[in-house]
């Protein structure tokens, strides 16, 4: 069914958004890791998954847009799994760290949609990214966030870095590697709208 879903999803957006792609050689080609992406809309989820397809990201999503009738339906044909951001439990490590085990590719907007909550998904990938020993592999995205942006034809534009591993233990490595994600994520944006400015 992802395949269906995928290359649907993947038609309807090259005929309005074709996503111009840089530096998908840090992307890993066997093995399971991480995608930290910058988040701004739903329309970037898309173009994130399409941008690697054939292989699968399973998303890490809050799990109220699985209780929206359709939506819900949607994103789990699409591989996203419902974690509670704001009661935690096992399950936000859980799943992911058996995702990893299995050699899948994991999702995670690390942004979140409050400061506070950004701050705790950031945290969040980098206690995954160290639990697992997976490379957590950062991207960032600038372009249509809704589905007039993308009728509007608005171009998009989506950057991977260079994938790294979580060396340090303990609280006092989460924290050095949730700022350096944090880093990361922000000079790849400033990367990213210096290669759009030279697009143009």
């Amino acid at each position: 069914m992802y395949k269906a879903v995928a290359k649907s999803v993947g038609w309807f957006l090259g005929l309005f958004n074709k996503v111009k792609v840089f530096d998908k050689h840090y992307v890993p080609t066997e093995g399971g890791y991480i995608i930290a992406c910058t988040h701004t809309g739903w329309i970037d989820i898309l173009n994130l998954g399409i941008s690697i397809y054939p292989t699968p990201i399973h998303f890490m999503a809050k799990k109220q847009l699985f209780e929206i009738k359709g939506l819900g339906w949607f994103i789990r044909k699409l591989h996203a799994f419902p974690v509670d951001r704001e009661n935690p439990g096992p399950s936000v490590i859980k799943v992911p760290r058996q995702l990893l085990k299995e050699g899948k590719v994991v999702g995670i907007f690390p942004s979140g949609t409050r400061h506070a909550e950004g701050d705790s998904l950031k945290q969040g990938t980098i206690t995954i990214a160290q639990l697992t020993k997976a490379p957590v592999v950062p991207a960032a995205y600038i372009g249509p966030n809704t589905p007039k942006d993308v009728f509007k034809r608005q171009k998009g534009y989506l950057i991977f870095g260079e994938p790294f591993y979580v060396e340090s233990k303990g609280k006092e490595g989460r924290e050095e590697y949730t700022h350096r994600l944090e880093r990361t994520l922000v000079d790849l944006q400033l990367e990213l709208k210096k290669k759009i400015a030279a697009d143009k």
